[in-house]
């Protein structure tokens, strides 16, 4: 069996198939993370350093992941937390390279 094949013949149950109870916790968890995004956006535009932009930056798409891991409940589709997982990865890269980068540029 191919992948895709496979994928369709194991049923993955959504979101919509549990309580109500779980899906209004999703639904306040996505807008937790909404505003948490609105402040990231606020201290990436306004600031004072690079390393405040930078952090800011690797915050938002930490949340991303975390949004991309919820619609992956959501709808069901466990193939996309690879996704996430990868993702996160290259985030982590970049944020080590930013930080070697900083620690370069601070000797002398």
């Amino acid at each position: 069996m191919t992948g895709t094949l496979l994928a369709q013949a194991i049923p993955t149950p959504a979101l919509n198939d549990s309580p109500v109870f779980i899906q209004v916790v999703v639904l306040i968890v996505l807008g937790m993370i909404a505003l948490a995004m609105v402040g990231c956006l606020v201290r990436l535009l306004i600031g004072p350093t690079l390393p405040d932009r930078v952090v800011a930056l690797d915050l938002m798409g930490m949340f991303a992941v975390a949004v991309i891991a919820i619609f992956s409940i959501l709808i069901g589709k466990p193939v996309l937390l690879s996704v996430c997982l990868v993702m996160g990865l290259i985030l982590f890269l970049g944020t080590a390279a930013f930080a070697l980068y900083l620690e370069r540029r601070a000797r002398p």
